[in-house]
Order: structure tokens, then C-alpha cells, then sequence
């Protein structure tokens, strides 16, 4: 079975989340309002910490319910929350590269130094630049994977995929699928041409435009994960660009012919976190929750949640040998040495590259 699984954020979400825009009109039919009640914990969360195994050891060990609400997208969590009253909500997990603006509305508790077990975060995550905004922690990371390419192994040449230039090479014409989420696919090809994300100009948009659109001959479909994921499973396509772990690592026990990579000039690293809401009336619950989530424990599970997998930001990590087999563990210290963290455009650049890829939509 193909599990649901997030969008990391929504291209409109990514682009209008400060607003809330992109969930608004959809966020009344999400979830009634919230009560909260004594012994109870709210968290709004993303699909993968709704997960019994996850969730039910703390609600044991606290004596508490856990009411988890997932979303998709920064912008449908913060429609969420305008339309909840003070409280209702004590924790949320959030895509990292938005704290610094999340933290800016005043909506997430500063957390203390001490709640993270940092000595053991992994460097790359721990000194992203949006891991502290202004010095303070608004939310730890927990838990991390790349966009890279997903393939099938049965036909495809490992060795092409992990060039990077897989999407223009002739032998996969009409073969390739690619994730619709314009800015970390066009960061990606920033990457192939030498560009790191944090060095991408407005002027050097014009060749990355170049560049996507040379792509578009071999592509057979673009979509939303669900839609590659299947897509590929089925063999409509043998190519996933944008996908990576978080897309196949836990259907390849019963998919052995996919696989995944990142390129041999390193991928891009997405990254979430989680925080404490802060008006949350159960402040001390939801940290103790954090803290759940950074332990060695939580961490594996939360690694191989049913809705996706990925690497935790915990380097101790309680894993299986298949479990880190599958998710790369052993070549994470060359992944991340060689790798570049996502980061949000600036508006006049956001709205470029968004035009950008609604043109390589229509071509």
C-alpha cells in the first residue's frame, strides 16, 4: 500500500504562509474547535507524529491524552491556529526554514537551551541558520532528509542517477517524474550548476530557467508525492527528481526494485522541528513531549513513522540494522558534509522562480 505522505510544504503554502492564505478557505472544514480539556495534550503536527507506537508510550508515562491533528503546509497550520482559541494548541512541529518568521508573530514559546540534547543533533542540523533565530531556540530539529532522485534500480544506472544529470540524460526520455515543489526542484539545479542555495542571485535565475526547461522533453509527469510515488511503484515512470528517502525508504522491503540517492555534489537537506505553542496552557507537558521526541527512543520511531521515513536529527537514534540500511546511516557523515540546507527565497525571488515553474508547467 502506497502511504499518505507530506507535502514537505506547499508551493503556495511556502510562498504566502506569513498570511496563512494558502489553508484559509480550507481550514474551517479541518477540525472543529479544540478543547482543553485537563490531562489532555494538543499537538498539530504532520502526519508522521500521529503514529500510536510514537505517541502512546508518553500518554503512558505521563498519565495524559495526546489529540493529534496533522496538517500540510506552514500556511494551513497557521490558518489553523487563527481560528483556534488561546491554548488549544500546545505543540507543533514546523518545516525549520520557517521558524525565523513563525518565531517573528510571536507564536512559538522560546525554548530553553537544555531541552535539546544538542551534543548529540547532528552539526549540519544544529547549525543551520534558522535553528536559533536571534539566539534563541523556537524549535529543535528532529528530524531531516534530502531532495535528491528516487529510482528504479531494475532499469535505471545507479551510477546516472548519482551524477545529478539524470533529468537530461536521453536514455530516460519520457521516463522521469518530478515532484512539484518548484523551489527546492530549482535549487536542486542550482546545485548541478555549481550554485549553493545560500549563493543563488536574481541574476543567475536566467540560466537556472535555461536549465529547467532543457528538462522538460524527458519528463512523463509532474505531481505531488503521492502521484510520482505511485507513478513510479508502478512503473510509469523509472525517475523521481525531488524525491529521495522520504519517498521510498519504507516501501523498498516490498518494492526491492526502487531505491534512492542524493548527487554526487551532495543534495539538498529539508528539515523539520518542533516547537511549544506560545500561548499553550500545558507549557511543561509540551516540553516534556519535545523531549520525548529528541530521545534516542522517539527518535526511531519517529525516523520510521507508516507515514514516512527519514533520518532523525539525533545521532543516537534507536534504529534496526534494516532500518538504517535503508535510510543511508553509514554515508551520512559524506552526505551532509557535501549537502546544502534549503532555504526560503526572498519575496522578489520567490515570485521569479514561482513564474519560472509555472512556465516549465505549461511548456
Amino acid at each position: 500500500m502506497i502511504p499518505r505522505i507530506k507535502a514537505i510544504t506547499g508551493s503556495m503554502n511556502r510562498r504566502r504562509f506569513l498570511a496563512g492564505t494558502a489553508g484559509a478557505a480550507a481550514a474551517s472544514t479541518l477540525l472543529p474547535r479544540v478543547g482543553h480539556a485537563e490531562g489532555e495534550l494538543n499537538i498539530l503536527v504532520w502526519c508522521d507524529h500521529v503514529d500510536a507506537k510514537l505517541l502512546e508510550p508518553f500518554e503512558a508515562a505521563h498519565g495524559v491524552k495526546i489529540n493529534a491533528k496533522a496538517y500540510e503546509g506552514t500556511g494551513t497550520a497557521l490558518s489553523i491556529l487563527e481560528q483556534s482559541a488561546a491554548g488549544d494548541w500546545d505543540a507543533i512541529v514546523i518545516d525549520a526554514p520557517d521558524v525565523p518568521q513563525v518565531a517573528d508573530l510571536g507564536i512559538l514559546m522560546e525554548l530553553p537551551e537544555d531541552i535539546a540534547p544538542w551534543g548529540d543533533i547532528f552539526p549540519e542540523l544544529r547549525n543551520a541558520p534558522y535553528t536559533h533565530v536571534n539566539g534563541k531556540s523556537y524549535a529543535i530539529p528532529e528530524k531531516f532528509g534530502y531532495y535528491g532522485f528516487c529510482y528504479n534500480k531494475d532499469v535505471v544506472d545507479p551510477a546516472d542517477a548519482s551524477r545529478g544529470d539524470i533529468a537530461w540524460n536521453e536514455k530516460y526520455k519520457g521516463r522521469i517524474g518530478v515532484y512539484d515543489y518548484y523551489f527546492p526542484v530549482l535549487q536542486m539545479i542550482g546545485m548541478s550548476m555549481g550554485l549553493k542555495p545560500a549563493d543563488i542571485k536574481m541574476s543567475d535565475l536566467g540560466a537556472i530557467r535555461e536549465r529547467l526547461l532543457a528538462m522538460k522533453p524527458n519528463v512523463k509527469m509532474v505531481g505531488d508525492i503521492v502521484s510520482v510515488q505511485n507513478a513510479l511503484v508502478t512503473g510509469s515512470v523509472d525517475v523521481i527528481v525531488g524525491g529521495a528517502e522520504f519517498a521510498v525508504s519504507n516501501l523498498i522491503p516490498t518494492n526491492p526494485h526502487l531505491d534512492w540517492t542524493i548527487a554526487d555534489h551532495g543534495g539538498l537537506i529539508w528539515n523539520q522541528g518542533i516547537g511549544v505553542l506560545a500561548n499553550s496552557n500545558r507549557k511543561e507537558l509540551a516540553m516534556e513531549f519535545v523531549k520525548w521526541i529528541l530521545s534516542s527512543k522517539g527518535q526511531g520511531l519517529l525516523a520510521t513513522s507508516d507515514c514516512f521515513w527519514a533520518m532523525p536529527a539525533n545521532s543516537t537514534a534507536e534504529l534496526s540494522d534494516e532500518a538504517k540500511t535503508l535510510l543511508r546511516w553509514d554515508d551520512q557523515s559524506d552526505f551532509l558534509a557535501k549537502s546544502n540546507v534549503s532555504l526560503l527565497p526572498s519575496a522578489e525571488m520567490d515570485t521569479e522562480m514561482l513564474d519560472m515553474w509555472t512556465e516549465f508547467l505549461q511548456s
